[in-house]
């Protein structure tokens, strides 16, 4: 009788792990083997250095499954309570479609997408986004918008800094209306400061006699009232001031656009078109400008061109201006924005239509109008014009509050003497009748006293203009109609769902359906940023367990989960350590070194933060150049602030280094800032808190599994050590030095539940074995093209980290074939293509994660020979240096079937180079696109329906590289 396996064994409590980690235990096997190695463990050893080694597990719970990860995160969740708020302050109770809840954030064909980089496998999403851009350009009367910001507050702080650099006016002073959001007033603070911008806050008569460079205005205002702007925005621009407005895409349906009265940029949150509370997001703001200002505006930018074929299509525009190629010069941060829910946004604008969404405003002013009759009619004072919020005084409001609480209802707090009350689409007869009933009101007929109230809307303000005219706003009204439009735009685009996306340094692993399900939970979902503390206590739980986990992970003291993108998270952490010299009385540390091979926010966020960035330099081999930083720390030793590096490198390697570099930069007086974009080879296995780093900003949608939604959303938490802990980031209305860098206090908390999900299922043995996987995977993808495309960097005993440079430069001298070629010849294979020229120009960045199987690996790497057989066919004479698949790659449909072909090089090995291609082919809905027209001829709206018709204009070939 053979002995029975244990129950402990069958119970398979680290069944989860086996579902995220692609290989099974004979694959790694057969994998190490090809590496050199006979274990994990040894390969680890032999890659990263010991001297930061961990020697001591991480201290986390052991793994579970995903059915009691799911059970215990439904306990967290029951503990929050959902009211019905009315708190308003930028967030406003919402329907989200059944058909786009489904179908776009269920869905992991948009949410597994990578940013719109490469064009002709984005098509979908980027329509999607133009059709977002479009829809916020007409809301707001203003001639170009971009494709999200991450929330309202910094938007603002980036329509502040715009403003600055393109205003006549030479003044240091930007005025902001008391009328303003708390919370952006907050944040403007956070971001003036560093940048010795003066911030005077007041009234509208106060703005009229200040010579700012710029004002901001909130329309309406964050207590209700809707002001006529005109002659202020006169005034300012009669200085040589520009005009911001902080705007509500809903209003604006009724009232008229702030770029008829003058204003020169918008801002917002288009949170309230379908996009849930989530206790402060994620949410996608908004930022449209004079057309004047384009190429100075933060953010992503889709515009159309043409492809080979002469046809529109979508592309990234004007991405010169962006912080990864501007670095130092750059005039934001801006990386990861909001595009998953900019999607939502404008597919509810779409499903809804210019009529439909008139017709949600009408019906949430008409509430309103109504609610204030009748507290006008019971005695109370209610402020004159408004759309949904009512700003009521002279009430006792703590007794408000409490038999408010009583009701399952939130106001707003505002002062002991007021309170605001803003109603929604949500918002329901029978809530208006229990609105009234606290403030002692009663609406014995809502009918009747609908027909006698009039409309509160300025008629001097009402809107005369037309919106969303283009077609596709006023077509896909039906469920049908729309469901199959948003599956046309999804089937246009590759994400996780279909393949992998190896983009180096940007760790695209599985997001787990397990994962992803508390998300839209209600008790998640619903949740006001402002809601009382105790009605969140679910939601502050598992922010405490968060940052727990991953002060244990990192070796870092203090966490802070408020920034909403690894950018913000780099910004909160120099923020912290420029306090910190500051509090020791040292405000002239302003150096920050930066490593020329340092990820591509940092000298943004540096500069951001008052900082004069000095560059060091790396050796041939790819190493941070030590006895440079040496020099360069010894040479601005009494200003030395800090040193950003990223670890391990954005060359694929680990540095022997690290512990030198730390202990010099500390010998100086100055701070050690550890980017966190390559945690991913990192957890479990070492930690930068433990080596002599004081602050790292970590990805959760990198490492943690948050996805990244095709460019947003994100989270960047900032963790520090005990020094830096009391100079984070403060939450809303609370103490410390340092002040609120996001919208909310928790940033995008709704989606915090994700990485809490992935670190309970996988526990410290799981997270361990994703790092090694993670190594073992781009070392095998190294070891197996290197007969074909030499690895640029490698780190000792000839290994990578978690990603590996193939430097395709020799190719390009030798046959003139780039790098852009070859990714775009990987779309015939149906892969995205790894990083292209970064971080190295020519070079291909290539980092495949922990959660590809063997088989995808051998699939990518088959590609790759392939390419490269094809190439030497050119360097031999048997294909054309210009006439060959990879110059005109990526091929459609349309150029494979139709009535001609001209290529010297058959219509086969243009369609199916290998033969597993004829079972499953993607075919991308666009031929190369002109990156050179696009960027001449800029549009970035929808395209009229009629530039469809006639003959295609001529296509210009881009600029190789």
């Amino acid at each position: 009788m053979t002995k029975p396996a244990s129950l402990r064994t069958l119970e398979h409590h680290d069944g989860f792990i086996e579902r995220h980690i692609g290989p099974n235990d004979a694959e790694i096997a057969h994998m190490l083997r090809t590496v050199g190695h006979d274990s994990l463990e040894s390969l680890t050893d032999a890659i990263v250095p010991g001297s930061i080694r961990s020697t001591h597990p991480l201290a986390l719970a052991e793994p579970i499954t995903e059915v009691e990860a799911l059970a215990a995160i439904r306990r967290i969740a029951d503990r929050n309570t959902v009211f019905r708020s009315f708190i308003g302050q930028g967030y406003y109770g919402t329907q989200t479609p059944n058909v786009i809840l489904r179908n776009i954030l269920e869905n992991p064909a948009w949410y597994t997408a990578y940013t719109p980089y490469q064009a002709e496998i984005s098509q979908g999403r980027m329509e999607a986004l133009i059709n977002f851009q479009t829809m916020v350009a007409d809301l707001t009367g203003m001639e170009i918008a971009n494709a999200s910001l991450l929330d309202e507050a910094t938007a603002a702080a980036e329509a502040m800094t715009l403003a600055k650099r393109s205003a006549k006016s030479k003044s240091n002073v930007f005025f902001v209306s008391n009328g303003v959001h708390p919370q952006t007033i907050e944040v403007l603070r956070t971001r003036a400061e560093p940048l010795d911008i003066e911030l005077v806050i007041g009234d509208d008569a106060q703005a009229i006699d200040t010579d700012a460079f710029g004002i901001l205005l909130q329309y309406p205002t964050t207590f209700g009232e809707i002001r006529d702007y005109r002659a202020l925005a006169d005034a300012v621009h009669a200085r040589g001031g520009l005009v911001s407005a902080a705007t509500d895409l809903l209003a604006l349906t009724l009232i008229a656009a702030p770029g008829e009265w003058g204003a020169d940029i918008v801002v917002g949150n288009s949170q309230r078109f379908g996009v849930p509370f989530g206790f402060g997001g994620p949410h996608a703001a908004f930022m449209a400008c004079r057309d004047a200002f384009k190429r100075s505006m933060p953010g992503r930018l889709i515009g159309v061109s043409l492809d080979a074929e002469g046809k529109k299509a979508y592309r990234l525009t004007l991405q010169t201006r962006e912080q990864h190629i501007r670095r130092e010069k750059a005039t934001s941060n801006i990386c990861t924005a909001q595009v998953l829910l900019a999607v939502m946004a404008s597919m509810y604008a779409v499903y809804h239509g210019p009529d439909g969404l008139t017709r949600i405003a009408r019906r949430v002013h008409r509430l309103a109008a109504i609610l204030a009759a009748s507290l006008r009619a019971a005695g109370r004072s209610v402020g004159g014009n408004f759309f949904d919020t009512l700003h009521v005084t002279d009430v006792d409001a703590n007794s408000l509050h409490d038999a408010a609480v009583e009701a399952g209802i939130n106001l707003r707090a505002i002062d002991g003497g007021s309170v605001g009350i803003s109603l929604d689409e949500t918002t329901t007869r029978e809530d208006v009748v229990a609105l009234a009933r606290l403030f002692g009101a009663e609406i014995a007929d809502i009918d009747a006293l609908d027909a006698a109230t009039d409309d509160a809307l300025p008629q001097a303000l009402g809107r005369t203009s037309s919106f969303l005219s283009h077609p596709v706003f006023n077509t896909h009204h039906s469920e049908h109609e729309l469901l199959r439009y948003m599956r046309m735009l999804s089937d246009k685009d590759l994400a996780l769902d279909r393949t992998m996306i190896p983009l180096g340094s940007c760790t695209m692993k599985l997001n787990a359906t397990a994962e992803m399900i508390p998300v839209t939970w209600p008790e998640f979902a619903n949740i006001h940023p402002l809601a009382p503390a105790d009605q969140a206590a679910g939601y502050l739980e598992l922010i405490t367990t968060l940052e727990q986990m991953l002060v244990e992970i990192t070796g870092y003291d203090a966490v802070s989960l408020q920034p909403n993108s690894g950018a913000q998270g780099e910004y909160a952490g120099l923020l912290a350590i420029r306090a910190y010299h500051r509090s020791r009385g040292e405000p002239h540390r302003d150096i920050c070194l930066i490593p020329e091979s340092a990820h591509g926010t940092n000298p943004a966020s540096a500069q951001m933060c008052g900082m004069s960035v000095v560059v060091t330099k790396c050796d041939a081999n790819g190493n941070v150049d030590v006895n440079d930083i040496r020099a360069k720390a010894e040479k601005y030793s009494d200003r030395l602030a800090a040193i950003m590096m990223t670890y391990p490198s954005t060359h694929g390697v680990f540095e022997e280094d690290v512990v030198e570099i730390c202990e010099i930069v500390h010998q100086h007086g100055g701070q050690v800032y550890t980017d966190g974009a390559n945690m991913n080879a990192l957890v479990g296995v070492a930690k930068p808190g433990k080596w002599g780093s004081d602050v790292s900003h970590l990805n959760l949608h990198k490492t943690f599994c948050i996805p990244h939604g095709g460019g947003g959303p994100g989270v960047g938490p900032c963790a520090v050590k005990s020094h830096l802990a009391p100079f984070l980031p403060r939450v809303f209305g609370g103490d410390g030095d340092v002040g609120m860098v996001s919208a909310a206090s928790f940033g995008s908390a709704s989606i915090l539940p994700i990485s809490w999900m992935y670190i309970t299922m996988m526990g410290a043995e799981g997270l361990r074995r994703a790092t090694q996987v993670a190594l073992l995977n781009a070392n095998y993808i190294a070891r197996r093209l290197e007969p074909h495309y030499p690895t640029l960097y490698s780190g000792r005993n000839h290994l990578v980290a978690h990603e590996c440079i193939l430097d395709l430069r020799p190719i390009k001298d030798a046959t003139g074939i780039s790098a852009e070629d070859v990714a775009k010849r990987l779309i015939d294979f149906g892969f995205h293509a790894p990083t292209l020229s970064f971080p190295v120009a020519g070079t291909l960045m290539v980092e495949p994660t922990e959660s590809e199987s063997l088989h995808e690996l051998d699939r990518f790497v088959d590609a790759m020979i392939q390419i490269r057989d094809e190439i030497r066919a050119v360097e031999d004479g048997r294909m054309d240096s210009e006439d060959n698949p990879l110059r005109h790659a990526p091929h459609t449909a349309t150029m494979v079937a139709g009535s001609e072909w001209t290529h010297a090089y058959p219509r086969e090995l243009a369609a199916f180079p290998l033969a597993v291609l004829r079972q499953h082919k993607y075919w991308p809905p666009v031929a190369r696109v002109d990156n050179v027209y696009g960027d001449k001829n800029v549009f970035c709206s929808c395209v009229p329906i009629e530039a469809f018709d006639g003959e295609p204009e001529a296509f210009s070939e881009p600029n190789v590289m």
